[in-house]
């Protein structure tokens, strides 16, 4: 290595708007331009020396002995940061370092370098499989959830259509539905279920996202986020079982508190029955002598066959209401529905001096609900109307009356309002007279409430109570106009519910 001059051998110049410096083989400043200074003191050191890298004497000695420049060697000050360049002159053994401030540079540097390494960080350690398609659907890349969902890597989806991937069978209408929505809308959801490549049925929900030409708006790509949601569908499938068998177990249950009702109702025709069969046997034996009894035989033989159909609607309704089954929704007529439940309910009212009267609307209104379920609400909603009523008439002498009312509001609401005449509730009763397993009886559990609302709500509609004008409670249940709900309120007086 030739032996340091102490003559610079590089000219510098003050204009150069770079910081230059002339150094020693052993890496003493020799020389400093205007920019350099300057910069030394935008930094805050004291000698133009504090702005190189730390390494420079290694850096000097392996630029001059292997002849060539070293280059972007970083500084970092405190404020700033500088990107150094090392040139030799091997026969003076001085080195040339040219310097630039690279603070804005280097920031947004590290700043994607952090950017990716985060992006990478998600999408390599994501549950939910992130992809990108062409218009087409076809894939253009994926992440490596690809393999623990489809039972593809990624490399192997790249170019596969939509179709070869998610199999399932409504696939066709579902793709074309969101692209029209993600060329209308720029965004679409699917929920779809499929077919892994094991064979596996999963269920996967589907958000897409449009990306689009700058100039002509036209989908260039969309970016999709899948996620497994199997485990969920599955759930929510055995909630619902599990609420039909507490469902059918709360039947189950007031069928056994109707049991007088229902044994009432029934013996009626069947004494009738019984009267009627007697007196045309009597009139059978008298008909040889007298041929008109046989008129009073067809007679009592009608009205034998119509109470025995009486029996067989008891029969049906009965079996209909502890129906174990799929949820069967139809058009009601609301006020049918009430009557019915009242002869279902009347013994019980009877035996307790409670006389239930029905306000029922002239225009009939029909919503589209299970007719079960709508009963099985009724029967709750009436039976808890008799039971506050005893409480309040203990003797059960005075007699005491519920009323049942349909009407259509001015909002063409259809409702079904249960009104008693008991102690009714404090503010507090109000609040939780619908939570699950809350009840003021001493032998109730406390579901048939919070079950009745959460059938309602099933129908699209609301259960809520009020206090009444004179005392009691008022139990409301609130169906939405027709076109919420497909409710049928045409020609129906508009009541006002306060009425």
């Amino acid at each position: 290595m030739t032996k340091t001059s102490t003559v610079p051998a590089f000219q510098l110049s003050d204009s150069d708007p770079e910081a230059g410096l002339v150094l020693g083989a052993d890496s003493m400043v020799l020389a400093s331009n205007t920019a350099a200074m300057t910069l030394a003191r935008t930094a805050g050191t004291q000698e133009v020396a504090g702005l190189l890298p730390i390494n420079t004497q290694a850096l000097i000695n392996a630029s001059l002995s292997q002849g060539r420049a070293i280059e972007n060697v970083e500084s970092s000050l405190p404020d700033i940061s500088l990107l150094w360049t090392f040139i030799p002159d091997r026969a003076s053994g001085q080195v040339l370092a040219r310097g630039r401030n690279a603070t804005d540079e280097i920031r947004k540097l590290n700043e994607a370098t952090r950017s990716s390494r985060l992006y990478r960080l998600i999408t390599e350690n994501t549950t939910d499989l992130i992809s990108r398609h062409a218009p087409d659907g076809r894939f253009i890349d994926a992440t490596p959830a690809s393999w623990r969902l489809l039972g593809y890597w990624p490399e192997e989806l790249r170019g596969k259509p939509l179709e070869d991937v998610f199999r399932s069978s409504t696939m066709e209408g579902e793709l074309e539905e969101a692209r029209n929505r993600l060329r209308d809308e720029g965004y679409a959801t699917m929920t779809l279920e499929i077919l892994h490549r094991d064979g596996s049925k999963r269920w996967f929900e589907i958000a897409s996202r449009a990306i689009r030409e700058t100039y002509t708006g036209a989908v260039i790509e969309v970016v999709s986020v899948s996620r497994d949601i199997t485990a969920r569908v599955e759930s929510e499938e055995n909630n619902r079982r599990l609420a039909d068998e507490l469902a059918h177990t709360a039947r189950l249950a007031t069928l056994g508190e109707l049991a007088s009702s229902i044994a009432h109702e029934m013996n009626q025709p069947l004494a009738t029955i019984v009267n009627f069969a007697s007196a045309s046997q009597r009139y059978l034996k008298q008909a040889r002598e007298n041929p008109e009894c046989l008129e009073r035989v067809e007679d009592g033989l009608q009205r034998i066959t119509h109470h025995a159909n009486r029996a067989s609607e008891v029969i049906k309704r009965l079996r209909a209401f502890l129906r174990k089954g799929q949820k069967r929704t139809a058009p009601i007529s609301i006020n049918d529905a009430v009557t019915n439940v009242k002869r279902l309910c009347q013994w019980d009212a009877d035996k307790n001096s409670v006389v239930i009267r029905e306000q029922l609307a002239d225009c009939k209104p029909v919503i589209t609900a299970d007719p079960v379920l709508l009963e099985q609400v009724l029967i709750n909603l009436i039976r808890n109307a008799i039971d506050a009523n005893i409480e309040t008439h203990r003797n059960g002498n005075t007699p005491s009356q519920i009323t049942v009312t349909t009407c259509v509001t001015s909002e063409r609401e259809i409702l079904i309002e249960v009104a008693d005449q008991g102690p009714g509730l404090d503010d507090e009763g109000l609040r939780k007279m619908f939570t699950p397993f809350y009840t003021s009886k001493p032998q109730g559990l406390g579901l048939g409430l919070s079950m009745s609302r959460s059938i309602i709500e099933g129908f699209g509609g609301f259960l809520d109570a009020r206090r009444g004008k004179d005392g009691g409670l008022v139990l409301v249940c609130r169906f939405p106009p027709l076109n919420a709900n497909k409710n049928k309120t045409d020609s129906c007086r508009e009541t006002d519910q306060n009425e």
